[in-house]
């Protein structure tokens, strides 16, 4: 079945180029344009602009480097976001969807850390060696109850503000390449995982709404 979602406001260049470095925490050029299908040359063009607002910055961690954003980066996306939120009239939706999210953000970050820890008698902290395909099986089952329950609250984001779409299917891709025995697409990092496309939503959300982590 082909899927056509019903796509609300799209967001402007300018403001999908500093809200991809927000939301991904630090990325290279490549990844600001990938991340919401932008011209690669705009994309860069835009990202210079930022840095010379002052917005973002060259960055690097271990071997990763690219652009992060900066505390005035961070509160000239809130008022982007926060202006587009009003003018799509899209608060409610995102703060119903917000809502439910919350209990299935907690059942993801306990079947992400249940895939990596293992606990036995006297080691409550004991690694998942991945020797109990019980366990494992456990695990992918809640990913694929929390792949179900995403899809609709992603359909009813992105009917609001476009930009929202797509994060179910990159879920769904990335519990596909675990199902088939690639464990580190549940919660490896440096690659589209599980729980990478999953933080990346919550803050997204978060930001739309202009609240706290944790709030």
């Amino acid at each position: 079945m082909t899927r056509n979602p019903v796509l609300g406001r799209s967001s402007q260049p300018e403001l999908l180029v500093l809200h991809s470095v927000r939301i991904q925490g630090m990325a290279d050029d490549d990844a600001v344009a990938v991340r919401f299908g932008l011209d690669e040359a705009e994309a860069r063009e835009l990202l210079l602009d930022d840095e010379a607002y002052g917005w973002i910055r060259q960055a690097a961690f271990g071997r990763t480097a690219g652009w992060s954003m900066t505390d005035r980066g961070r509160a000239e996306d809130d008022r982007r976001l926060a202006e587009e939120l009003a003018d799509a009239g899209a608060r409610p939706v995102v703060e119903q969807v917000h809502e439910a999210f919350g209990p299935l953000n907690a059942r993801l970050l306990q079947a992400c850390t249940d895939w990596q820890l293992r606990p036995e008698d006297g080691d409550r902290l004991a690694p998942n060696t991945h020797t109990d395909p019980d366990w494992d099986a456990g695990v992918l089952a809640e990913l694929e109850a929390l792949d179900d329950e995403l899809a609709p609250l992603t359909r009813e984001l992105a009917a609001q503000l476009a930009r929202f779409d797509g994060y179910d299917e990159r879920f769904s891709a990335a519990l596909g390449h675990a199902r088939s025995g690639r464990g580190e697409w549940v919660a490896g990092t440096g690659i589209d995982s599980c729980h990478a496309v999953w933080i990346e939503l919550h803050e997204d959300l978060i930001s739309t709404l202009g609240v706290q982590r944790g709030a």
